[in-house]
């Protein structure tokens, strides 16, 4: 007889629908329903501040699945509908449309929502419905500001100059990225995008949003035809913990990516997992998390799971530059640069206090990721480095 267990996926991202779709892959039987808020099929988020944007792919590229992926898997997919209420206890989840859906196991792949300083008004981009929006409003000559230098606004600067867009971007630090990448890669950003036209107003904050101007800390005005608001993102726990679940910086789980509610997991954005390769809780906001944690949750929701031990990776691509980034470096590790910054071809290591590579990086040099995988997964030393491959 086959398994009528109810398992129910909360977010139409793509750790949701990978989780959905590793259900059936592993040979669950039982009925699955997909919560999804927005109105589209699920799909993945990068393209929005790149491909997408600039008009370059469609929606339909975006997507996780094809549109019939999910009849076909007799996977309940729920478009514009959210998640309003979760009763542990009842083993429940009330939906917007007034409708209950019971559940044998639950998944919360909730994501994260854009953060929103109290500045006024002001564009966020997570959504097609955003990407749309701005994109409409990008023309030659649109004078566009950026409140963010991290990967959103440096992204988004990119893509919107290539528009034609006159760009502003305002950030807090010294550098672009330089909360992410240290002062001396920020710098490298900082060259970048000045050399492609952006104003780059760095150590500087916004005091205000108007109608057509923003207005900075230090009292100076910049006139705008579109802000997008780039400072970040927060997991979206309100479902959580309005049910009384574990959240700190996310939803917390075990290595095994459970909650601390019988029968409930959580996957991508919003979980704050323990990660026994480091000794503490990591939440990672990137595609390539949510791609394998969504399939590692449906695999516990099973009981096949394994302990989540995968390191973290992403990439960016801005202009003509493309990055990839794989590891979990302190801001106080040290960082050693192999190749050429002039160039924009080079590799980056983080080295611990023990010597050790925690994180690498390679800009423009695509051959390489493999190699700075196995150095960080083996915890390489010094030394190492020094016969490691040249960049190319």
């Amino acid at each position: 007889m086959p398994d009528r267990k109810t398992f129910v996926i909360v977010g139409g991202g793509l750790a949701g629908a990978r989780a959905a779709e590793e259900l059936r892959t592993a040979g669950f039987d039982g009925r699955v329903v997909l919560v999804a808020g927005e109105p589209a099929l699920p799909y993945e988020r990068p393209p929005l501040s790149k491909s997408y944007l600039a008009g370059e792919s469609p929606a339909a590229d975006a997507r996780v699945h094809d549109e019939g992926f999910y009849a076909e898997q007799e996977i309940e997919l729920l478009t514009s509908t959210r998640a309003t209420a979760l009763d542990t206890a009842a083993r429940a989840v009330s939906l917007s449309d007034g409708s209950e859906l019971g559940y044998d196991r639950l998944l919360l792949a909730t994501g994260a929502v854009p953060r929103r300083p109290p500045i006024g008004d002001g564009r966020v981009l997570r959504s097609f419905a955003d990407a749309d929006a701005l994109k409409a409003a990008i023309r030659p000559g649109t004078r566009m500001v950026i409140v963010g230098a991290g990967w959103i606004g440096c992204e988004v600067a990119a893509t919107a100059r290539g528009l034609g867009a006159d760009v502003t971007v305002i950030e807090q630090a010294s550098a672009p990225l330089e909360r992410v990448l240290g002062p001396r890669l920020g710098a490298f950003f900082a060259d970048l995008h000045r050399g492609h036209g952006v104003e780059l107003l760095t150590d500087s904050g916004v005091a205000s949003i108007d109608a057509g101007a923003v207005r900075l800390a230090d009292g100076r005005t910049l006139e705008s035809d579109v802000v997008l608001l780039g400072v970040g993102v927060a997991p979206d726990t309100a479902l959580a913990e309005a049910a009384g679940l574990d959240v700190d910086d996310g939803i917390v789980t075990d290595e095994l990516l459970r909650t601390s509610a019988p029968d409930v997991f959580a996957a991508g954005d919003v979980a704050s997992a323990w990660h026994p390769r480091y000794g503490r809780r990591v939440r990672v906001e990137h595609w390539d998390n949510a791609l394998a944690q969504g399939a590692a949750a449906a695999r516990s929701m099973l009981d096949l799971g394994e302990p989540y031990e995968k390191v973290p990776y992403f990439f960016s691509d801005q202009y003509d530059l493309g990055l990839e980034y794989v590891g979990l470096h302190d801001p106080g590790d040290e960082v050693v640069i192999r190749g050429s910054l002039d160039e924009a071809r080079f590799q980056a290591f983080w080295i611990g206090p023990d010597g050790r590579v925690t994180a690498g990086m390679h800009v423009n040099d695509w051959d390489a990721i493999e190699s700075i995988r196995t150095l960080v997964d083996q915890r390489a030393d010094r030394d190492a480095l020094d016969h490691h491959d040249a960049v190319r």
